[in-house]
């Protein structure tokens, strides 16, 4: 039996959801997708009913809705409608009551100081209400200490003992992560199904020379489609009629057009560029490259599940200690000593107002949410505070090279004549290369004019399918191509061959200028750098870190890119290829990926921490945990820095707040301080964390992270500047 299950947004969810349901009888073979927010189960409804299962699935404050397994949402893919509004969610709902009678309250204490308590008191009761309704049911499914359970604890000791309005405080933060977790969540479900949009609904199917439209769904191995100019192939297969140029870069990562010619391999999504193809189909929809990088990063979601809480991990051993000690001290003494219940109970309610965890509570979230702040006004969105621990551990960076280290297309490097000028060389392909909208061209066409050069008259230009552009010029047959087809215009002696061959090893692109009978010159082109790259480098060197370069691109050309940046290659990887190597890596060490491209996907969502450029794809944003808005290379050093930094940030909090209740602990214990020094304890505490954290907001200012910190210097840096 399968059923969807809204309102299921991180790993934490499908533990408590299966914890409820693997005591049930009857039920077997749980398996839980938060990326895709389905369950399905083996059921012998002879000992428990669908009913049952999806009461209980309630009860815990989630929504389940039964699915067939025949359908898309009972095998694989995503499945579900578009997300709800957040502010249109119960949760949403939720922490818009509790912030607006959080404010009332406020607003009431300055005209009428008697009254605020009151509905401090009703502001946390509201958003409390239902979290201790979810901490019960986790508790009778056998998972007692979970971070709804804190809460409700740390606001009844809080109401308890009269701090109302940090109660409801404590509580408004709460519910206001949960909906920010929620709309992460959403958010990324939509970029997964972004990917189906590369593939065309509709194909061009051909039977017997009669063409006909039909969705790509349904069509069947071994039958043939026509591809025309500029659009989508709608199935992987092979070219069996035809000669044209393939734009795969949303697959492969390639940053220039593959050419194809009959016997050659496509791929769904893919672009064709200048002529009709007539492709083979080779495999079903389901089985598509696309549909392929689909399941990997559904696969990858599910198995990164976030990082567990630490707070609710802590609460297992910290929050029964201390209950059971305010207890202790509240009715051991009188019944074993015989000393008197009052000041003994007095002393056993302000342990227990010790014990709320409000400053704990707050000192990681304030710690993130400053880091997340500094982080957004530089450019830099982090996916939480479980990416931030994960990024503050990294020991190695894995980039994509087309668009991340690269700009991402291709610039002239080398202009070689070989009769004449070269000035006059790049005139006379610009000339023919301005009526074609190549990558290729543009790039020649983009140098020509930076160089000044007079545009020149050309005639009767058209691109020769899959091997170049071909024109007149002064009543002089010109082509520009591939050197493998310019020897159909002009000879190339031994000279130019080696010429040429020279030029391919560095990793550069080749097209040769053919005027008349006679190749006049070579114009080489390849992918650039960015400008900032060898630094972010040198950089992420400096602290630690060893980077590494996964591309798509032929050998020759991620080579030469490697080399000007000092950094280890492997090229020719499909995404499957890349996601299995970020898996190796991370298996050995701390792994990040950095990429821009849908190919990229998969292993972003492979890595430890999968980083995503701006400038890139919806779904690669999406399947990552953080992105560079700006572009820049130096951000991924400077990133990490940050996370650094955070994270000693945090482990500072905590000794903050753990430190002052040890302290006042042990003096309420032995009867030193009260109920006022216990409230001072907690508030000032929690004031103190939250100074502390607020001081990552200055972490970029002045000019700050020129070179990246380490982790010990981090921490030398926090502690000089607290």
């Amino acid at each position: 039996m399968v059923w969807r299950v809204q309102g299921m947004d991180c790993g934490n969810c499908a533990n408590t959801i299966r914890t409820a349901l693997e005591r049930l009888p009857g039920v077997s073979d749980i398996r839980i997708s938060v990326t895709k927010e389905t369950l399905s189960l083996g059921l012998d409804e002879m000992l428990t009913s669908a009913t049952v299962i999806e009461s209980r699935i309630a009860a815990l404050g989630y929504v389940p809705s039964r699915l067939d397994a025949a359908q898309p949402g009972g095998g694989a893919g995503i499945v579900g409608t578009a997300p709800v509004a957040w502010w249109r969610q119960a949760k949403g709902r939720l922490a818009l009551v509790s912030g607006g009678l959080v404010v009332l309250a406020y607003l009431v204490g300055l005209v009428a100081p008697g009254w605020h308590a009151p509905l401090f008191i009703v502001a946390s009761l509201v958003a409390a209400v239902p979290i201790a309704r979810r901490a019960l049911a986790s508790a009778r499914a056998g998972a007692p200490f979970t971070i709804e359970m804190l809460m409700t604890i740390a606001v009844v000791g809080a109401l308890f003992i009269g701090a109302a309005e940090e109660a409801s405080i404590v509580v408004f933060l709460f519910c206001v992560g949960e909906v920010l977790e929620s709309v992460a969540a959403d958010k990324a479900r939509a970029g997964i199904r972004a990917l189906a949009d590369l593939v065309p609904q509709t194909a061009l199917l051909e039977v017997e020379g009669q063409i006909t439209e039909v969705p790509a769904a349904t069509l069947r191995i071994g039958q043939s489609v026509l591809v025309r100019p500029g659009d989508r192939i709608p199935a992987d297969g092979t070219v069996l009629v035809g000669l044209s140029s393939v734009d795969e870069a949303s697959i492969t990562g390639e940053s220039m057009p593959r050419p194809k010619e009959p016997g050659a391999e496509v791929f769904a999504g893919t672009i064709n560029h200048e002529a009709a193809l007539t492709v083979r189909v080779g495999r079903a929809a389901q089985d598509t490259m696309i549909a392929r990088i689909v399941a990997l990063v559904e696969e990858a979601q599910d198995a990164k599940a976030p990082t567990e809480r630490f707070i609710d991990r802590f609460s297992r051993l910290y929050m029964p200690f201390i209950v059971g000690l305010s207890v202790l001290v509240a009715v051991a003494p009188p019944l074993l000593a015989g000393g008197e219940w009052s000041p003994w109970i007095y002393r056993g309610l302000a342990l227990l107002l010790i014990g709320c965890p409000c400053a704990l509570v707050i000192s990681v979230p304030a710690a993130i949410a400053a880091s997340l702040a500094a982080g957004a006004r530089r450019g830099l969105l982090i996916k939480g505070g479980a990416v931030m621990e994960n990024l503050a551990a990294i020991q190695a960076v894995a980039f994509d090279k087309t668009g991340t280290l690269t700009l991402g297309k291709p610039a002239v490097t080398d202009v070689v004549a070989l009769v004449g000028e070269a000035s006059a060389v790049l005139a006379l392909a610009a000339a023919i290369e301005r009526r074609s909208s190549h990558p290729l061209a543009a790039a020649i066409v983009t140098r020509a004019d930076g160089d000044g050069l007079p545009a020149r008259e050309a005639l009767d230009v058209a691109a020769v399918p899959g091997k170049g552009m071909a024109g007149t010029i002064a009543d002089r047959a010109v082509f520009v191509g591939a050197p493998r087809h310019a020897a159909g215009w002009a000879p190339l002696d031994d000279e130019i061959l080696a010429r040429i061959s020279g030029l391919e090893g560095e990793g550069k692109t080749v097209v040769v200028v053919v005027d008349g009978a006679q190749a006049i010159g070579l114009i080489a082109l390849r992918d650039a750098p960015r400008p900032d790259a060898a630094a972010a480098v040198a950089a992420l060197k400096a602290m630690g870190i060893q980077p590494v370069m996964l591309t798509g691109d032929n050998r020759l050309a991620a080579e030469a890119i490697g080399q000007a940046l000092g950094l280890e290659v492997k090229a020719q990887m499909l995404p499957s290829d890349k996601a299995e190597a970020i898996q190796a890596m991370a298996a050995a060490r701390r792994t990040a990926m950095v990429g821009d491209g849908i190919n990229d996907a998969p292993a972003l969502a492979s890595a430890q921490v999968g980083i995503a450029m701006g400038s890139g794809t919806g779904v690669a944003l999406e399947a990552a945990d953080a992105a560079l808005l700006h572009d820049r290379v130096g951000d991924v050093p400077a990133l990490i820095g940050l996370a650094r930094a955070t994270m000693a940030n945090i482990r500072q909090n905590i000794a903050i707040a753990l430190g002052l209740k040890a302290l006042f602990l042990v003096t309420t214990v032995i009867g030193a301080t009260g109920l006022w020094v216990a409230i001072l304890a907690d508030t000032g505490g929690t004031v103190l964390v939250t100074l502390n954290a607020l001081r990552l907001l200055g972490y970029f200012r002045g000019g700050r992270h020129a070179a990246p910190p380490s982790v010990a210097e981090t921490d030398l840096r926090l502690h000089a500047t607290g």
